[in-house]
């Protein structure tokens, strides 16, 4: 369990659970919600509501696999420990550096749709200099301390929590005939072709893209390690997401697709304007930017958190620069936000310099990398499972395997229909490429340091280890020397580890 290095003291566990109940929520209601809704209510018809409830229920059964894992184990490293410990140090270095690398990037493509979002209002500021300031706020914020940006988060998320909530309610006075001068009405729903007018396999084949528009729920298991009570937030988050998905993103979009025509040239690119203003609410299009704009600083927030942590993360396991273990006096791991941040604004940069190649193929190469990061938190709970003792089965997947098994192959099934979509082939492949790039690295990296040799012996002592600790509240960082396969600790803990009973033979 990697809760932060012993050398260089532990991250502040500063969170509280409110800050943890609204990280949950916010990291599954994005920006793509507010902006990209429209297009998928127009590949797929009115019954586009369907494709987010079946993307819905695979975010819930990889939340759910997540929450069993991190009740059991919590840990800063979360899935990418859990990926190592089950799969090998492979997987481990593959989830942490992929899922560093798909926030980066996020970030900076939040920053240039915050700051283009900004230029509505101050046309005449350069769109770069507006995403400088806006990543330079979110890193002061992440450098002050956890609990600032979990105080951020938490405005962030009520904010877009208040505006689904109040359009949720006006939209279904709308439809039900409560509003002023207007009947019961669902005959978008049924007219104009149908639920389906492109075919019922638009209801499937939509999921490629809903997918990535609902990444963000297993932030909260990151964060949970910072706070003083991480099972609890983790069992929270993780029960609550069915209910989240049904509510914002099921609920929104079949009142969306219900006030206008699925067709309807309205719906463009902020189809929650179109239907405000369909109900004559004025104001509605600086309102949602708004919103809009909150909804993207809370992403570049939670990204550059994230990203950070996975370095931090990396750095503990001598997978990323030693340096980015550094935490400041207020017990954050400082050098790993600035790092996250200063490339955060290269790929702003590329934005602004190279738009239509270099910044379009930073985005493409990390189009998949979420799926990938999916596809091995469900085998990793495959091979954890049976390792967890029951007593800390407190968050079960439900009817393991088999549950878990459907879980992985619907994720191959996305990945198949990515590559059979032409817009979102290139995604695809250059994210397998960025995948093989970070498997050389591993690969090269053993070879230099002299783990050509590990054993699993190596990876299963060390997984008893941090599997003991959290269960005698031992916070260190774990080393396997590979060569002969025995876990290096602190002596203290060593000794500790001795006279309460640590197994020291292989289960």
């Amino acid at each position: 369990m990697a809760h932060g290095p012993s050398a260089n003291g532990n991250l502040h566990k500063g969170l509280k659970q409110r800050h943890l109940t609204m990280i949950a929520i916010g990291g599954v209601i994005g920006a793509g919600l507010f902006v990209g809704s429209g297009a998928i209510i127009g590949e797929v018809g009115p019954g586009a509501f369907l494709t987010y409830a079946l993307t819905g229920v695979l975010i819930v059964m990889v939340m759910r696999m997540l929450g069993e894992m991190a009740v059991a184990n919590p840990s800063t490293g979360s899935f990418a420990d859990y990926a190592r410990q089950s799969l090998g140090g492979w997987a481990g270095f593959s989830v942490g550096w992929l899922y560093w690398y798909f926030w980066v990037i996020v970030v900076g493509f939040e920053a240039v749709a915050g700051a283009a979002i900004l230029q509505r209002w101050l046309p005449d500021v350069p769109l770069w200099i507006m995403a400088l300031v806006l990543m330079v706020l979110m890193t002061a914020t992440n450098l002050f301390s956890v609990a600032s940006y979990g105080e951020f988060e938490y405005w962030f998320a009520g904010v877009k929590v208040l505006a689904i909530i109040t359009f949720i309610s006006l939209g279904a006075l709308f439809v039900l005939g409560l509003w002023p001068g207007r009947d019961l009405d669902f005959s978008n729903l049924t007219e104009h072709g149908g639920l389906f007018p492109n075919g019922v396999s638009t209801l499937f084949s939509g999921i490629v893209i809903v997918v990535f528009s609902m990444v963000g729920a297993e932030i909260a298991t990151i964060a949970a390690a910072e706070s003083d009570e991480p099972e609890r937030g983790i069992a929270r988050a993780t029960n609550s997401v069915v209910f989240r998905i049904l509510i914002f993103y099921v609920g929104s979009i079949f009142l969306l697709a219900t006030i206008l025509p699925w067709n309807s040239t309205e719906l463009g690119d902020s189809p929650y304007v179109a239907a405000m203003e369909e109900m004559g609410i004025p104001a509605a299009a600086d309102i949602m930017n708004a919103v809009v704009l909150t909804a993207v600083l809370s992403c570049l927030n939670s990204g550059l958190y994230t990203a950070s942590r996975m370095l931090f993360v990396l750095a503990a396991r001598h997978e990323a620069p030693g340096r980015m273990l550094s935490i400041n006096r207020r017990g954050v791991p400082a050098w790993a936000i600035l790092s996250s941040s200063v490339v955060g604004f290269l790929c702003v940069i590329a934005a602004y310099v190279s738009p239509d190649t270099v910044f379009l193929f930073l985005l493409n190469s990390s189009g998949a990398i979420i799926l990938f990061v999916y596809l091995l938190i469900s085998l990793s709970q495959l091979r954890m499972r049976p390792t967890i003792p029951p007593e800390r089965l407190r968050v079960k997947m439900w009817f393991y395997p088999v549950l878990t098994l459907l879980t992985a192959a619907a994720i191959v099934a996305i990945l198949v229909q990515m590559f059979v979509r032409e817009s979102t082939r290139s995604q695809l492949l250059l994210s397998l490429l960025a995948w093989a790039l970070v498997l050389v690295a591993y690969a090269v990296r053993r070879r230099a340091i002299g783990e050509a040799h590990v054993t699993e012996e190596g990876v299963a002592a060390e997984s008893r280890a941090d599997q003991w600790m959290h269960e005698h509240g031992a916070v260190v960082d774990v080393e396997v020397d590979a060569a002969v396969g025995e876990g290096r600790l602190d002596p203290r803990v060593i000794r500790r580890m001795d006279e309460e009973g640590y197994p020291n033979e292989a289960p």
